[in-house]
């Protein structure tokens, strides 16, 4: 009779243990699908993000290329303009160059 004692508790626990095995799962489950849920809310914003930032991206690009071009036509239609604009750039550079190197040396005598 203890043998059968022995029997039914040895069930009733491997039952009890089945069933908190099953508790568990159910409860895994519940959490991976909310988890799943999360991401896939998360992937579609960071897709409208990134569509956005491409259309903007897009819209910089040409308007970069249309500055490009306005400059392009206006070298071409006006070149001597631009190369005496030039020159008046490049003799002011070497004149401030010339007055910074003349102000941070000390003066020199040699005599």
């Amino acid at each position: 009779m203890a043998e059968t004692t022995n029997m039914a508790g040895a069930s009733k626990a491997a039952n009890d243990a089945q069933e908190a095995m099953k508790k568990q799962i159910a409860e895994l489950r519940r959490e991976i699908t909310k988890i799943n849920r999360t991401l896939s809310d998360r992937a579609e914003e960071a897709q409208g993000w990134y569509e956005s930032a491409a259309e903007r991206a897009s819209r910089a690009a040409g308007q970069l290329r249309s500055q490009a071009h306005t400059v392009t036509e206006t070298v071409q239609q006006n070149p001597g303009t631009i190369s005496t604009a030039m020159m008046l750039g490049g003799m002011l550079g070497v004149l401030l160059g010339i007055v910074i190197a003349k102000s941070s040396e000390p003066e020199r005598r040699w005599f």
